[in-house]
């Protein structure tokens, strides 16, 4: 019975042991904050890259919110550590997705990580960061 008991009390101790552990190790936060965000109409759209698919497709994750004061901000969670880039764009109309010219100009305020502003496309070397064991807080201007 004493076996019993003891067998049991370990599978109880394993068991929130490696609970707590999972629920520790679900990753990092990124809180990416806006200031100068060109008026207050519609929202900021925020998308999480790596190199496979910056500028290529979707997001790993996104987020978005509204403007107050001339700052948007957001927190993507629970990502794993690796190498990352960030973009983002002032959706002031309010239809879901970034406008551009006919000759392929942004009409809206964009930006990306690391702030790197060039002619052209934003290029992933420009934009990338490392996700390691601390949570970030960046700052990308428009």
């Amino acid at each position: 019975m004493k076996t019993i008991a003891f067998l049991i009390v370990l599978c109880i101790t394993n068991f929130i042991t490696n609970a707590q552990e999972t629920t520790n190790d679900t990753g990092i936060s990124i809180t990416v904050s806006v200031p100068n965000v060109p008026g207050t109409d519609g929202d900021v759209y925020f998308g999480l890259y790596n190199e496979a698919t910056f500028m290529k497709a979707g997001p790993i994750k996104s987020e978005s919110c509204l403007v107050k004061n001339g700052v948007a901000s957001i927190t993507f969670t629970n990502v794993p550590k690796g190498v990352y880039a960030i973009s983002c764009f002032h959706d002031a109309n309010g239809n879901n997705r970034m406008d551009f010219e006919a000759n392929g100009m942004p009409v809206e305020s964009y930006g990306v990580s690391n702030n790197n502003m060039s002619y052209g496309p934003p290029v992933w070397t420009d934009a990338k960061f490392d996700v390691n064991n601390e949570d970030l807080n960046l700052e990308i201007r428009m």
